[in-house]
C-alpha cells in the first residue's frame, strides 16, 4: 500500500477531489467544540483518532459521522415505524458524503436486563439451543424448549378465519414448550422480602409508610392509592385487614379509574419485581441498589439450582452434559468440549459455534461463561463482547466505530485486539477507532489528530495522514507517542499492611497476600486474572476505603460539573447571602428556572414521526434562568455568567475579593488537579467525553474522608500527555499520608509504583493466583510473568 493510497492532506492543504466510493468526506463540522472542520476518511481502511480528552474526537466520530449515518438509516423506515424510534437530531455539519451504515461498538454497559447473558447477547446460546434440540437425548422439542426466557404455556382460544368469503370463528388449543424454570421464572434466583423494611406499620400511607424509592404520595402513586378503594390511605398499615394488606402488597394488575382516567393498580411487591428486579443489582442506581439490598434477600433457586431452566430442559443431555451445565462452563472449556462433538447432521451449526467461542478466547474473554449476566460486564468486557457479534457477520462495507477498545486490556491482550480490528478491515469494512494507546495507534492506516488542546482550545485538525507523518508533525500526540516511563530509582517503604488470607472470591484460589499501606501499590494481570475480585472483594468494603471504579456517572441534560461535584451548593448560598434572597433562585432546576424552557436553556420540539429538534430558548437565550434572577450579582457576575466560566476562570474568581469562597475553591482545585481546568462548570454532563467523566468522578471522590484510595484503571480515556499528571496526583495522595491501590494495565503506572502485585498466570480458571509481588525493578528483572515481560519491553523502548 503506497502513502498516496492511505494519506489525506494535512489540515492546512486544500482537499483533493475524492470519490465517494473511496472516502467519507466531512465538510464544516461544528458539533460541540469542533471548529468548522473538514476531513477525508479513507474507506475500507483503519483510521485512528487521537488527541487529548475533550479535543473533539468523539464529537467528530460519534457525534457527527456515526450520528448522521444512524439518522439517515432511521429515515428509511416507514413513518409508522419511525414513530416508535428515538428522535435523532441532525449533527451540526454542512455536508457529509460517502457515508455507509455505521455500527457503534462503544463502552456502554450492555443493558441492565437480568435476562440478558453473554450467551444471549452474542447468539452463542441460540446456537447451543439449536444443537441441543437436534442432538440432546431424550429429545424434548424445538430450540425454545431450552430457552429460560420462554415459559411453557397451554390453553385455548378463538381464532377468526376467512373461508371462501365468510368469516368463521373456530376454537383452537395451543401449547408452548419453553425451558423456563417455573419456580424462579427463568431468573435463576428467588427473593424474600423483609416487610419491616418495606413499610412502617405504625404509619398510614398518607403519612409516608412506604419506603420504596419513588413511591411519593404527592405523585401518581398517591393518586392511585387514594382512589383504588382497596384500603383507607389514612389508616395505619398495622390496622389493615388481611385482605387489605394483601391488596396493598400482592394484588395482581387490576384496572381502576382515577379522576376519569383508566389506570392499572398493581400491588407493591409485583411492581417492585417489575420495576427493580428485572435489572441486575450491579447495574442499578446507587439508591435503588441500597433499597433492594436492604429489603430483599436473594438466594439460588432450589428447583433449578440457578440454571434458570425447567426440569425437562435439564433432562436432555449431550455426552452427559445438559445445556445449563454447558452454559456455566468457562468459555475456554466449552470451546474444547464443542470441538470434540462430531455430528455431520449439525456440522454447520457446530462450526459456527466453534468459531464464535474461539473469538471469545482470541479477544481475551475466554474466562467468561455464557450464563454470565450481561449487565455485570465491565465497559471493556462489554465492548469486546459486542465486537464478537460482528466478527462472524456476513455484512461488508460497514463503518465500525470503536471507543478506546484497549480499555481494560493487558498489553498481552492488546496484540490480539489489534488482530481482530485488522480482520474487520480486511473483510472490506471501514474501521474508525478513538484511541490513546501507542500500541493501537501504530496499526493505523490513517491517523486524524485533534487538538491542539481540549474544550475551547481544541476542535481543530492538527494532523491528518499516515502514521509515519504523525511522528514528524510536532503535535502534542506526536511529542508523547514514543514516551516511555522509567523505573523509579527509589521506592517508598511500607509501614504496615492489609493481610488477605484465603481469598476465594470468583476465580481466586485461596490467595494469601499482604497489601502494603502508605505507598502506591499497583495490582496487575491479564483481564480476568482476579485483580478486581481480590481488591474489591477483600478491601473495598472497609470503612476507611474510598473506591473510584469504572461505573459511569449518571446525569441528564440538566446535570453539569457544578451540580455533580456539589460545587453549585456553596455558590448558590453565596449568591443568596449577597443578595438577601433564597438559594433556590439560583438553581435552574428549582425556583429560578426560566419559565419558558423550564431551566433547560433549550426548547425540545417533538416533530412526531420526524427527528426532534432543539433550539435555544428565545426568552432566556440559553442562560436557563428567569431575567429577575440574573439581576442578582456576586462579585459583579450573574449566576449564568459564573456557570459559563471554565474551572480555571472560576478558580481565580472564587480565590479572593468579594467572591472569595473557600468551599467552592477547594472543589475547583481538585477539578484542576485532574486536568479538567478547561471544562466549563455549567456544561451538561451529556456532552462530556468518557475521559472527562472518569476524571470528574475522581475529583469528586478525592474530597471524601478515607485513608485508603482504590482506583480501578484511572488511565481509561487519558491521553499520553495526561498520564504524567495522573501519576503526580497519585504521588500527592500518597505524600499526604494516604494509601493508594491502583488496578491498572498501563505500563507507565506500573513503572511508577512502589509495589506491584501481579495476578495470573492467565485468566479465569487459569488465573486467580499471585504470581509476583515486589518492586517494579524486581518484576522487570524477573520477567517470568506476562506483565513482567511486557513491562521489560516497554522500559527498553
Amino acid at each position: 500500500m503506497t502513502e498516496s493510497e492511505t494519506s489525506a492532506p494535512t489540515a492546512g492543504d486544500s482537499a483533493p477531489a475524492a470519490d465517494a466510493h473511496e472516502r467519507i468526506r466531512v465538510h464544516g463540522a461544528r458539533e460541540n467544540n469542533l471548529k468548522d472542520i473538514s476531513v477525508d476518511l479513507p474507506k475500507r481502511r483503519l483510521t485512528v483518532f487521537t488527541g487529548v480528552s475533550g479535543s473533539g474526537k468523539s464529537s467528530l466520530v460519534f457525534g457527527t459521522v456515526a450520528a448522521e449515518s444512524q439518522r439517515l438509516i432511521n429515515e428509511t423506515y416507514s413513518a409508522f415505524v419511525q414513530g416508535f424510534m428515538p428522535s435523532l437530531a441532525r449533527p451540526d455539519v454542512d455536508r457529509l458524503e460517502g457515508l455507509t451504515t455505521a455500527i457503534l461498538v462503544d463502552q456502554e454497559r450492555m443493558g441492565a436486563n437480568s435476562r440478558s447473558t453473554v450467551g444471549t447477547a452474542t447468539d452463542a446460546y441460540a446456537l447451543l439451543r439449536i444443537i441441543y434440540s437436534r442432538l440432546g437425548t431424550p429429545h424434548i422439542g424445538s430450540p425454545q424448549a431450552f430457552s429460560f426466557n420462554v415459559a411453557s404455556v397451554s390453553g385455548a382460544g378463538a381464532v377468526t378465519l376467512d373461508k371462501g368469503g365468510r368469516t368463521v370463528k373456530e376454537k383452537r388449543t395451543f401449547s408452548i414448550t419453553g425451558g423456563m424454570c417455573p419456580r424462579c421464572e427463568g431468573m435463576g434466583r428467588v427473593e424474600d422480602f423483609d416487610l419491616s423494611e418495606l413499610y412502617d406499620a405504625e404509619r398510614s400511607l398518607n403519612e409516608g409508610a412506604l419506603s420504596v424509592p419513588g413511591y411519593s404520595m404527592d405523585g401518581w402513586y398517591g393518586r392511585i392509592f387514594r382512589a383504588c378503594g382497596f384500603f383507607d390511605p389514612d389508616t395505619p398499615i398495622k390496622k389493615f385487614t388481611k385482605r387489605q394488606l394483601d391488596d396493598l402488597l400482592y394484588k395482581e394488575p387490576t384496572k381502576i379509574k382515577v379522576e376519569g382516567i383508566n389506570l392499572t393498580y398493581t400491588g407493591v411487591i409485583p411492581q417492585i419485581q417489575k420495576s427493580f428486579l428485572s435489572k441486575d443489582v450491579d447495574a442499578m442506581q446507587p439508591h435503588i441498589r441500597a433499597f433492594v439490598e436492604r429489603v430483599i434477600t436473594f438466594s439460588r433457586c432450589p428447583e433449578c439450582d440457578g440454571t434458570r431452566l425447567s426440569e425437562a430442559a435439564r433432562s436432555s443431555t449431550i455426552r452427559g452434559i445438559h445445556i445449563g451445565q454447558a452454559a456455566a462452563m468457562q468459555i475456554t472449556d466449552l470451546a474444547a468440549w464443542v470441538a470434540e462433538l462430531d455430528e455431520p447432521s449439525v456440522a454447520p451449526l457446530l462450526a459456527g459455534l466453534r468459531e464464535l467461542l474461539d473469538s471469545f478466547v482470541e479477544i481475551g474473554l475466554g474466562y467468561l461463561s455464557l450464563d454470565r449476566p450481561a449487565g455485570t460486564l465491565s465497559g471493556g468486557e462489554a465492548q469486546r463482547t459486542k465486537m464478537i457479534r460482528h466478527l462472524g457477520s456476513s455484512l461488508t462495507d460497514i463503518t465500525y466505530v470503536f471507543d478506546e477498545p484497549s480499555a481494560g486490556l493487558h498489553p498481552h491482550d492488546i496484540d490480539r485486539m489489534n488482530g481482530l480490528l485488522r480482520r474487520l478491515r480486511d473483510k472490506g469494512n471501514t474501521v474508525l477507532v478513538v484511541e490513546h494507546k501507542p500500541e493501537m495507534i501504530q496499526i493505523a492506516d490513517h491517523v486524524v489528530d485533534l487538538g491542539p488542546g481540549a474544550g475551547a482550545v481544541g476542535g481543530e485538525i492538527c494532523y491528518e495522514g499516515p502514521l509515519s507523518g504523525l511522528r514528524d508533525s510536532g503535535t502534542l500526540t506526536a511529542r508523547h507517542l514514543d514516551d516511555r516511563a522509567r523505573l523509579k530509582e527509589t521506592v517508598r517503604e511500607s509501614r504496615e499492611v492489609i493481610e488477605i488470607r484465603g481469598a476465594v472470591d470468583n476465580n481466586l484460589r485461596d490467595v494469601d497476600v499482604d497489601v502494603p499501606l502508605g505507598v502506591l501499590t499497583v495490582v496487575t494481570g491479564v483481564a480476568g486474572s482476579g485483580k478486581s475480585s481480590l481488591i474489591h472483594g477483600q478491601i473495598a468494603d472497609r470503612d476507611d476505603v474510598v473506591v473510584i471504579d469504572q461505573s459511569g456517572i449518571r446525569g441528564s441534560r440538566r446535570s453539569n460539573p457544578a451540580t455533580y461535584t456539589g460545587l453549585l451548593d456553596p455558590i448558590r448560598k453565596a449568591f443568596a447571602k449577597a443578595n438577601g434572597v433564597k438559594p433556590g433562585l439560583f438553581s435552574a432546576n428549582s425556583d429560578g428556572a426560566c419559565p419558558n424552557c423550564k431551566g433547560a436553556g433549550v426548547i425540545y420540539t417533538d416533530l412526531g414521526v420526524m427527528a426532534g429538534v432543539s433550539t435555544t430558548c428565545e426568552v432566556c437565550e440559553g442562560r436557563r434562568f428567569e431575567a429577575s434572577v440574573l439581576e442578582h450579582r456576586l462579585g459583579g457576575r450573574s449566576i449564568a455568567e459564573v456557570l459559563a466560566m471554565s474551572v480555571e476562570e472560576a478558580l481565580a474568581f472564587f480565590r479572593e475579593g468579594e467572591a472569595r469562597l473557600p468551599a467552592a475553591h477547594r472543589i475547583l482545585v481538585r477539578l484542576a488537579e485532574v486536568g479538567l481546568g478547561y471544562l466549563t462548570i455549567g456544561q451538561p454532563l451529556t456532552t462530556l467525553s468518557g475521559g472527562e467523566r472518569q476524571r470528574l468522578k475522581l475529583a469528586t471522590r478525592m474530597g471524601e474522608k478515607g485513608g485508603i484510595y482504590v482506583l480501578d484503571e484511572p488511565t481509561t480515556g487519558l491521553h499520553l500527555a495526561d498520564v504524567d499528571q495522573l501519576l503526580g496526583l497519585l504521588d500527592t495522595l500518597v505524600d499526604a499520608g494516604k494509601s493508594v491501590i491502583v488496578i491498572e494495565h498501563h505500563q507507565a503506572v506500573m513503572a511508577h509504583a512502589d509495589w506491584i502485585i501481579d495476578l495470573g498466570p492467565g485468566a479465569g480458571s487459569e488465573g486467580g493466583r499471585v504470581v509476583f509481588e515486589g518492586t517494579p525493578a524486581a518484576l522487570v528483572a524477573d520477567a517470568s510473568t506476562l506483565t513482567g515481560k511486557h513491562l521489560k519491553e516497554y522500559i527498553a523502548g
